[in-house]
């Protein structure tokens, strides 16, 4: 590593030295017993929060939570374990840290644990100055073979716990030192110096970082060692000084410059790695970052399943006899146009079955070749191709290392030197690794979002309409936009939903909150909304079943215990316009009003009852009905499009009031500039707006009459049924139309009452509409009679002929309405 590395170790010191890691005491079931003033500061938990609480509930992950599970029955065997992990916030953020646990033993009780935890954030980039390396945070920052040697003691200064690597560094055995201040178990100026730094720890609580001193040796032993020791305060529940941890690294000069290159590598990690969450952008930045800061040609290949989101396997081994397939996703060389590789980036990659690649992907382990062995009897014997590459571009040096994160592999960096003529060291390794976890975290990261935001598109492409049309009452444009770019989907939701006569249902909703649980609950929603609108029931009728399904669903979902409160709250606007009458009926449960917008571009909002929000029960819904002049536009949103934290709600119903007075727009132009307009930066909430342009159909497209509840008229009735099908040129349904009408005037006739009249209803839109009305309010049901019967075939014989049919309540009784689809001639 050259002058590159040595400048940006130059520029990385600053921010090194205001890095405090944060620091927690823990016991034998894993409960926080101490808590650091910079544990407070990274997680926003005091410690009288913190303290008595388990520290599995900071991590986010399952995983993360198993994985430490693991290591921490494994760290009995070994004494400390490091890795990536992502922990929780106080105010619900997540945090990428590394994280160190170290196990401690005591003299009288159970052991204990440590553990640091570092910002993966807050590594160096790109800042100035010139001051040393930390020993200590480097340590945590680059986790190599070299271990932390800690001790905690009480406020009297006797050590408590501690771990045998303090003994092995400066030469204190943990039985010598346990139950004594460090001066009775060493005595001389050494100790008495780092007492005094310790009593100044507790008395104010700050930090005292790589203090140096002497390995503290009987006086007949002399040694050069160079420890340094960094101090950190941890308080207890009522926040007040429980002890002091003393942490302690091996000084070695000669290998100070050399750690703060790795240092200044990992700070351009922190600005470079993991920018985006592309994977393959992220893999290529790994590759560029490596190229030449630490290697001369870099690969990195990635399983297949990682570009697409989805889970990687364990262990990324053959197959049944099968190598997974990879595909090559960053790559980079000293040299122009990579000439080393056999693959571009972008193509798949072969895995040769008998190679170090096929090694490293089965174990999970790094393989180290510092210098590559190319003489016959190896594994390039099999691999002709690579390796000509490999003896052509000489090929000296190699590092193999697998990129894992959270227990799983999710592909392979290489690793080569040709123009440096120096073999790979321990040390590069241990750099290589640490790059390649940065990485990984990086690419885990994307993978995740890659897979979670496909998800997530998945649903609002389920959940939202996907061609939604006003058929013939009207023209319709949306515009939907989420608060939650991150998902792309939140709890607004809109339909149009076609109903029986020509008419259409126009709807908008509003689930409080954002991402994939509010889009769930929309869904729900969505589909019970769906099943009221085709019971064809008023608006405030629908909103009602709709209040008692969302009260149903929030006793199913609430938590039981007596504290639990609802877990659903919505807001719902419900509208049907009939282009026979032009009339429109609409009701809302806490919802805002629509705008109606006539053909002139005079923009209202009806005067209709708010209705209380679904699922409180509290007053009932009321519908109100307004008559449209032809070509009126409806304007149905959802508040994120008119509220604002700054202002009130009646300055955003203005501005809506303006954006929409522009009747000669088009639909979707008009939509687009809406939102355009109101739409808040940066948004809070989801936007949701819906424009329908009335029609109303002409007085050709309808024909009904009126006849008395006697059978004797069915004849007749089917007669001027097939004589108005031949005015409108459909004489090819006259035979199915007539037959319906027979069986619906029979229907209503037997059932109905006698003394009323039974109504007849033509309607040629987009469907061919027959409907029968009568006094009754028995729906008919549909039978699937056996051959013997003599009866019940009506209703069957109606379905046959027909594209759908139903029932719907009038006021004086109900409609029978049966659609038949037009023939393409028509």
């Amino acid at each position: 590593m050259g002058s590159s590395a040595e400048t940006a170790a130059s520029q990385a010191q600053p921010a090194i030295e205001t890095i405090n890691p944060a620091i927690a005491l823990l016991d034998a079931q894993g409960t926080v017993v101490g808590w650091s003033q910079a544990a407070r500061r990274l997680l926003g938990y005091s410690a009288a929060e913190a303290v008595g609480r388990s520290a599995g509930v900071l991590l986010v992950a399952a995983e993360d939570r198993a994985m430490a599970a693991q290591a921490a029955q494994e760290s009995t065997l070994w004494g400390r374990w490091s890795d990536f992990a992502r922990v929780r916030h106080r105010d619900g953020h997540s945090i990428d840290v590394r994280l160190h646990v170290s196990s401690l033993s005591g003299q009288d009780g159970p052991d204990r644990w440590v553990v640091w935890a570092t910002d993966k954030a807050m590594l160096p980039a790109g800042q100035t100055g010139t001051t040393g390396v930390v020993p200590f945070l480097a340590t945590l920052l680059l986790p190599s073979r070299l271990p932390i040697g800690v001790g905690i003691q009480d406020t009297n200064l006797r050590c408590v716990w501690g771990n045998d690597i303090q003994g092995s560094w400066d030469g204190v055995p943990l039985p010598q030192r346990l139950g004594r201040r460090l001066t009775e178990a060493a005595p001389g100026t050494g100790a008495e110096t780092l007492e005094a730094v310790m009593h100044q720890v507790l008395e104010t609580g700050d930090s005292a970082m790589d203090v140096d001193y002497p390995a503290l040796l009987p006086a007949n032993v002399r040694s050069n060692r160079i420890l340094t020791a960094s101090f950190f305060r941890l308080d207890d529940a009522q926040e007040r000084a429980l002890c002091v941890c003393m942490c302690t690294v091996s000084v070695d000069v000669t290998d100070s410059g050399r750690a703060r290159e790795r240092l200044a590598i990992l700070g351009e990690a922190s600005r470079r790695i993991g920018t985006t969450l592309d994977v393959m952008q992220t893999s290529q930045e790994l590759a560029d970052l490596a190229v030449p800061f630490l290697a001369d040609y870099a690969t990195v290949d990635l399983a297949e399943s990682v570009p697409l989101g989805e889970e990687p396997l364990a262990h990324l081994g053959p197959q049944d006899g099968r190598i997974p397939v990879f595909r090559r996703a960053g790559l980079a060389s000293v040299h122009p146009g990579t000439p080393e590789s056999l693959f571009a980036r972008g193509e798949p990659v072969f895995v040769p079955p008998t190679s170090p690649f096929t090694k490293v992907l089965r174990s999970g382990k790094s393989h180290f070749e510092p210098i590559l062995d190319t003489s016959p009897g190896t594994w390039l014997d099999y691999h002709g191709a690579l390796a000509e590459k490999i003896r052509e571009h000489v090929m000296h040096s190699l590092m193999v290392v697998p990129i894992r994160a959270r227990g799983v592999v999710l592909g392979v960096a290489v690793f080569v030197r040709t123009e440096d003529p120096r073999p790979f060291q321990e040390d590069d390794l241990l750099l290589a690794e640490e790059l390649v976890s940065w990485a990984a975290l990086a690419l885990d990261n994307a993978r995740r979002y890659i897979r979670e935001r496909s998800a997530a598109l998945a649903l609002q492409r389920l959940l939202h309409p996907h061609r939604p049309t006003g058929g013939s009452a009207a023209d319709v444009a949306w515009r939907y936009l989420p608060a939650d770019s991150y998902h792309g989907i939140g709890g607004d939701w809109f339909d149009v939903i076609p109903l029986s006569g020509a008419r259409v249902a126009l709807v908008v909703g509003d689930v409080v909150g954002h991402g994939v649980n509010a889009a769930a609950k929309m869904g729900q929603l969505r589909t019970v909304m769906h099943t009221l609108a085709e019971m064809d029931m008023p608006p405030d009728e629908v909103l009602a079943r709709l209040d008692e399904q969302v009260i149903r669903l929030t006793e199913a979902e609430a938590d039981p215990s007596p504290s639990g409160g609802t877990t659903m709250a919505a807001t719902c606007l419900y509208a049907v316009y009939d282009p026979v009458t032009r009339y429109c009926a609409m009701a809302r449960a806490g919802h805002p009003p629509p705008a109606v917008i006539d053909p002139c571009g005079q923009v209202t909002f009806p005067d209709l009852p708010a209705g209380a929000p679904l699922g409180l029960e509290l007053v009932p819904f009321e519908s109100v009905t307004l008559k449209l002049a032809e070509g009126s536009l409806l304007a149905l949103y959802t508040d994120g499009l008119i509220e604002a934290r700054d202002q009130d709600i009646s300055v955003g119903m203005n501005r809506l009031r303006a954006a929409l007075a522009r009747p000669h727009h088009t639909l979707d132009d008009l939509c687009s500039s809406t939102v355009d307009t109101l739409r808040a930066k940066p948004p809070s909430d989801d936007v949701t707006l819906l424009l329908a342009r009335t029609h109303a159909l002409n007085a050709d497209q309808v024909a009904s009459w009126q006849f008395p509840s006697d059978l004797a008229v069915v004849s007749r009735a089917r007669t001027l049924a097939a004589r108005q099908l031949n005015r409108w040129g459909l004489e090819d349904l006259a035979e199915s139309t007539e037959l319906i009408v027979s069986e619906l005037f029979a229907n209503a006739i037997i059932h109905g009452n006698s003394k009323r009249t039974v109504d007849l209803r033509l309607i040629r839109h987009r469907m061919l509409t027959c409907e029968v009305s009568d006094a009754s309010h028995c729906h008919p049901l549909l039978r699937h009679p056996r051959t013997s019967d003599e009866r019940g075939r009506g209703l069957f014989l109606v379905t046959q002929l027909s594209h759908r049919w139903g029932t719907r309540h009038i006021p004086d009784g109900k409609v029978i309405w049966v659609d038949q689809r037009l023939p393409a001639s028509a």
